[in-house]
């Protein structure tokens, strides 16, 4: 049968679990810890993740991943960023308006004059039609 492998316990957790297990032997069993260690262990979770930290710290890990405030034990770190709840989107700078005139003259005299400003170009075959369909009338 094989054994499960094990990661090795970063030095941080160890020297955090020598200080619990010193508060632990100083008082009675459920004595409240300090606040300075729920905050050193929060401040390793955060680095390491919840469970390797209440685990070799024999925390409550549901009363830990409360404290840290945070969806998952999952380190910050490896934590995919959240979405932004705010997007500002600017405008470019909008390009000065180009202006043309057109002039358009028929063999029976009519006359239209066009005076277009703008960046993208009118629809000409439409126009002329229309103005062509005008004259027949």
């Amino acid at each position: 049968m094989k054994q499960k492998s094990t990661a090795p316990v970063p030095e941080e957790i160890i020297e955090l679990q020598r200080q619990f297990n010193e508060f632990r032997s100083t008082h009675r069993p459920r004595t409240k810890l300090p606040e300075n260690l729920w905050q050193a262990a929060v401040e390793l979770a955060r680095q390491h993740g919840l469970y390797p930290v209440a685990h070799s710290l024999r925390l409550d890990y549901v009363g830990l991943k409360k404290r840290l405030g945070e969806p998952s034990g999952v380190p910050q770190k490896l934590r995919k960023p959240s979405k932004p709840t705010f997007v500002e989107l600017i405008s470019p700078v909008p390009a000065p308006l180009e202006e043309c005139i057109i002039e358009v003259e028929s063999a029976s005299g009519g006359k239209m004059r066009i005076q277009w400003k703008s960046n993208t170009a009118p629809d000409w075959s439409g126009l002329l039609r229309a103005w062509r369909d005008t004259g027949k009338r």
